[in-house]
């Protein structure tokens, strides 16, 4: 008996786990499914210029290393919406900064709104396409090649120094309180 509640056991761990892993990863398809659980980020640039381009990607960096303190903090999308939202003007003033100490004057405007996004792929995570939630970040038009992440959960904001970001398993903690460990 013992041993059929431990291959019960090991039978609904491993179907939680895989579709754990399904969602996590965004396969999931149609203007339901994981979008819910993600926050994005999209940074316009003013044109395709070389030199709109190359500015985007400086304040992209200045961006990311303002946010990535308030992002860390958060431990759902709601709180980091709310964060977000809070430090707009803060967001706006840092890629302001960036354009001036680069010579460009065309301005910044930061907003947080629903945006159509295609699939993309992070790493080991994939996007399905669809409607998120999103930090938009227009530089002067906006009418550049543009660039995307994922601030919550924050696929794009670990590599900068002194964050440490934790990954927690519902289903591990699951797993631990059932064997009391």
């Amino acid at each position: 008996m013992k041993k059929l509640c431990i291959l019960f056991l090991g039978l609904v761990i491993i179907i939680l786990t895989a579709v754990a892993g399904a969602t996590a990863e965004g396969v999931e398809s149609g203007a339901g499914g994981g979008q819910a659980e993600y926050f994005r980020v999209h940074i316009r640039a003013n044109s395709n210029d070389a030199e709109d381009q190359a500015v985007k990607y400086l304040v992209r960096d200045a961006i990311v290393e303002k946010i990535t303190p308030w992002v860390a903090a958060c431990t759902n999308k709601e709180e980091a919406l709310a964060a977000t939202r809070q430090h707009l003007c803060e967001i706006e003033e840092t890629g302001e900064s960036v354009l001036r100490e680069n010579g460009f004057s065309y301005g910044v405007k930061a907003d947080v709104r629903k945006e159509e996004f295609p699939t993309r792929v992070y790493e080991e995570y994939t996007l399905a396409a669809g409607v998120y939630d999103a930090l938009i970040v227009e530089l002067g038009t906006g009418e550049g090649d543009n660039w995307w992440c994922c601030i919550y959960p924050p696929l794009c904001f670990t590599s900068v120094s002194g964050t440490n970001i934790i990954y927690r398993s519902k289903i591990l903690e699951t797993i631990d309180e059932f064997f009391g460990e």
